[in-house]
């Protein structure tokens, strides 16, 4: 019955992620294209998927060149769009570690914690099955102080998706929430752009720091 129940939630979250899909980064791809043409993008890399925090993080590729990483964040995604384009930015890069930031704007649009969760699972393992030797990671939803108020369900969804991992071979949680918090509990004031939602390059650093150790080395 459990997994009856399982099946069924699994179909509705799944419903609603194309729902919710509008295509609005047709655009994002069609660029991404062009780049893999230009650069001959090799597989077996590390991807990095998800949403603007990828995005904005324009040193990304400088800063793990060792790694032979691959960026494609495409900013104000949701787990329900990253599964949507998986075709395009998860599948022929035959990647050997994926690691991937999204949650946070699912929760911004108004969906649960649990719901988010779902997808998430959804992704994964969509992943799983296409790329079964890759190592999945996931590096947390970050606080900010723009989503204060949210902070408590991101926190939330990172537990049950730290949880999840766990149980699971072949993955990491990258656990980047804490470190940017003040002692106090809040987010670090001085890690941030103007919009106080995305990082500067000091909320780079912390990254940097934190999610290094868990990539892969190119053997």
């Amino acid at each position: 019955m459990k997994k009856i129940n399982l099946l069924i939630v699994m179909m509705f979250v799944a419903f609603l992620s194309q729902a919710q899909v509008k295509h609005r980064f047709d655009n994002a791809m069609l660029e991404f294209k062009k780049i893999d043409q230009q650069k001959h993008t090799p597989k077996g890399g590390i991807l990095f998927i998800g949403s603007s925090s990828f995005t904005f993080w324009k040193a990304l590729e400088n800063t793990f060149a060792s790694y032979q990483p691959i960026n494609r964040g495409f900013g104000g995604s949701t787990l329900a769009e990253v599964i949507h384009y998986a075709d395009d930015i998860l599948y022929p890069y035959q990647p050997r570690q994926v690691v991937i930031y999204c949650g946070e704007n699912d929760i911004a649009e108004g969906n649960s914690p649990e719901i988010t969760v779902e997808r998430f699972k959804i992704l994964f393992n969509l992943t799983r099955k296409h790329l079964p030797n890759a190592l999945i990671s996931f590096v947390s939803m970050k606080p900010s102080v723009a989503r204060e108020n949210l902070m408590p369900q991101f926190s939330y969804a990172n537990q049950l998706i730290e949880r999840f991992m766990a149980a699971q071979p072949n993955t990491s949680y990258i656990n980047v929430y804490d470190a940017m918090l003040q002692e106090n509990k809040m987010p670090l004031t001085d890690i941030f752009i103007a919009d106080n939602l995305h990082m500067n390059a000091k909320g780079y650093d912390i990254w940097t720091k934190i999610i290094t150790p868990y990539l892969l080395k190119n053997n």
